[in-house]
């Protein structure tokens, strides 16, 4: 559906997203991307810097590698592209300000890095929303980003940047160093959150404590953590996060902090035609299918690990999700309208109403399962 309520064909959801941004502002130097002076403006080459702050084995990171094999394949020669895993190119809450400045031509961005860039965006990462299925929260910052303004002109204008798609870190159930079997069990707990997660785990009444990716693992094994909440299941998994928490908790808080791969405006306006279909249509491949299909073999050998080596799957019942449900929503996206919205002048209530209708629209057709569900069909 438009913002008129009318229904957008695939055909014209691509044409409709080549075109948003366009005439934003004007054209300004685009570094680095020719290769050569070609003969032909057709014949040009097409250099990018992927700039990346996670490494390669991560499941965000193997969906990017994905795509831009893909376009460069599709492109039969005019794109190449660099890639910089882990830091390499940029820290830590460089990379959104190095494709902005035209220093990198891609990265891949996550909110809770870049609070005062995307505030309006981060309006899109919650728990216990009704989001239970990872690939309804792609096709709900998908339309987000194409139908409501306010939230292109955050990043096409205020941080000069095309959004190719979105993903997001799938599914974070609990991984506890003891057994959790209902929300009082959680009190005064020191559980690793990230972003809003942290702010989830202390309306829940554990305490949610902004533990770096590289320093979880030695926290939990040096006591310092009892357990780890906001990190996704699969990177987990690769982390061995499960030798120190090996109690898997499915606590029913739905899918994982988006995150958004971005490209920056001035090339993606240089770009010609038919590289920018390549683009839009490699992207829509991802949101039909290849992040089910990735994720869904990436969930499955990561369940299969952690059960190999002594993972134990709960899952809370049905009450117990509720009422942690109840503590959470809908004080913490009001707190976001109130807090974030209105002092920078959104209207928070529009655009929280607009996701609860994307949610309602997408989640019946959500397709990628929980990791304890797939446990369960397994060795259940």
């Amino acid at each position: 559906m438009d913002e008129r309520g009318k229904k957008i064909s695939r055909r014209d959801f691509l044409k409709s997203t080549a075109a948003v941004g366009a005439g934003a502002m004007a054209f300004g130097s685009v570094r680095g991307i020719l290769n050569a002076a070609p003969k032909k403006a057709g014949d040009k080459v097409w250099t990018m810097k992927y700039d990346c702050y996670i490494p390669q084995t991560a499941p965000t990171a193997q969906l990017d590698d994905w795509f831009l094999d893909r376009i460069v394949e599709k492109s039969k020669g005019q794109i190449k592209v660099e890639k910089y895993w882990a830091s390499s190119l940029h820290k830590v809450g460089e990379h959104l300000p190095a494709v902005r400045d035209g220093i990198s031509e891609i990265a891949l961005i996550s909110y809770g890095y870049y609070p005062a860039m995307v505030p309006l965006s981060r309006g899109l990462e919650w728990y216990y929303k009704g989001c239970d299925h990872s690939d309804t929260l792609l096709k709900v910052c998908r339309d987000m980003y194409a139908r409501y303004k306010p939230m292109r002109d955050e990043w096409e204008i205020n941080n000069n940047s095309k959004v190719l798609y979105f993903t997001n870190w799938d599914y974070c159930p609990l991984l506890m160093k003891k057994p959790v079997k209902k929300v009082e069990d959680l009190k005064g707990l020191k559980i690793r959150g990230y972003g809003i997660g942290a702010d989830t785990m202390d309306r829940l009444g554990g305490r949610g404590m902004p533990v770096i990716a590289s320093e979880v693992y030695p926290s939990l094994e040096r006591g310092i953590l009892d357990g780890v909440f906001a990190f996704c299941f699969i990177t987990a998994d690769k982390m061995k996060l499960c030798e120190q928490a090996p109690y898997v908790v499915e606590i029913g808080a739905g899918a994982h902090a988006p995150t958004t791969v971005i490209m920056n405006m001035d090339l993606w306006k240089a770009l010609p035609t038919n590289l920018k279909d390549i683009c839009l249509e490699t992207a829509n491949d991802i949101y039909e299918w290849q992040y089910v299909k990735l994720y869904g073999r990436l969930l499955h050998e990561s369940v299969d690990s952690i059960k190999k080596i002594g993972g134990k799957f709960s899952k809370w019942p049905d009450a117990e999700m509720e009422k942690a449900r109840s503590m959470v929503q809908p004080a913490q996206c009001n707190a976001w309208i109130e807090k974030v919205a209105k002092p920078k002048g959104f209207n928070g209530v529009e655009f929280q109403a607009r996701v609860d209708e994307l949610i309602a629209k997408y989640e019946p057709q959500g397709k990628l399962p929980i990791p304890y569900d797939i446990y369960m069909k397994k060795y259940g």
